[in-house]
């Protein structure tokens, strides 16, 4: 589950369940009456954590990488050991842990190497780098900036 707004063009952020927790859990609840696996896209922000623990009938989470993608130096250290923190205590609650959101061959690896995170999302960066190089080409340099990382 990802929050749109008509008039983004791209999220711009994750579902916020302190605020939305039951109307969000129903939604939950009537996909996976259906049989339809669902994760939430969500930012690393602590106060998210105990509602996302506390949804039934969630087979895991995407970690919005958009304030680490966007952020420098320090500020982008901050940025992955805040979501780092987030993978790590969510999947504690037996919650499969994904990421996305603004990565690149320049910026992917450090979030590829969260041991946690069993998958990342990055289609945008795939469709733009392939209009120049092919899409072959672009997954492969994808491929190559996610094996660095995991050595």
């Amino acid at each position: 589950l990802v929050p749109e707004r008509p008039d983004e063009i791209t999220t711009e952020g994750g579902l916020d369940l302190v605020a939305h927790h039951k109307r969000i859990q129903r939604a939950v609840n009537s996909l996976h009456a259906e049989e339809i696996a669902v994760s939430i896209f969500i930012d690393p922000d602590a106060a998210q954590l105990e509602p996302l623990l506390g949804l039934e009938n969630v087979l895991g989470f995407e970690i919005n990488t958009d304030a680490y993608t966007r952020a420098s130096g320090e500020e982008q250290q901050r940025e992955l050991d805040d979501l780092t923190h987030f993978a790590a205590a969510a999947s504690e609650g037996d919650l499969l842990a994904f990421a996305g959101h603004g990565l690149t061959t320049s910026n992917v690896g450090p979030v590829a190497a969260v041991s946690q995170i069993e998958e990342l999302n990055i289609g945008h960066w795939l469709v733009s780098r392939s209009v120049m190089v092919g899409l072959g080409e672009a997954v492969r340099e994808m491929q190559t900036a996610i094996d660095v990382a995991s050595r």
